[in-house]
């Protein structure tokens, strides 16, 4: 699994757990009928995904989640989804050719709010 891949599952798993652990938001999903009993097959799958990411990715979606609750943002036309910040030119697309799995792939920092930034 790419390190793009794995950040982005991990992102959305830790929007899930947060969801699910939240007093308000339990109330609300049994009310709803949904069952919630499997948050420790949860918390087991984000640590053995967190394993398998490089340690300075990790170090970096941490530190961006605990911050800001989420660690992991889309970039589109120069603008960080996160923060709304237009990113300077230098901040571009990777390579010239946008299509390339490579290029799809390409994780970076916003200097602005410190998030993981990927490219879709």
């Amino acid at each position: 699994m790419s390190a793009l891949a794995g950040l982005v599952l991990l992102g959305d798993l830790d929007l899930l757990l947060h969801e699910v652990e939240a007093a308000g938001s339990r109330q609300r999903l049994r009310k709803l009928g949904f069952v919630l009993d499997g948050l420790p097959r949860l918390t087991a799958a984000r640590e053995r995904l967190a394993r398998g990411i490089e340690r300075r990715w990790m170090v970096g979606y941490e530190r961006a989640r605990q911050r800001y609750g989420r660690g992991i943002a889309a970039v589109r036309e120069r603008v960080c989804l996160g923060c709304f910040v237009t990113l300077p030119t230098s901040a571009a697309r990777p390579a010239a050719d946008a299509g390339t799995p490579e290029v799809m792939g390409a994780l970076g920092l916003c200097a602005s709010c410190g998030r993981i930034l990927y490219w879709s």
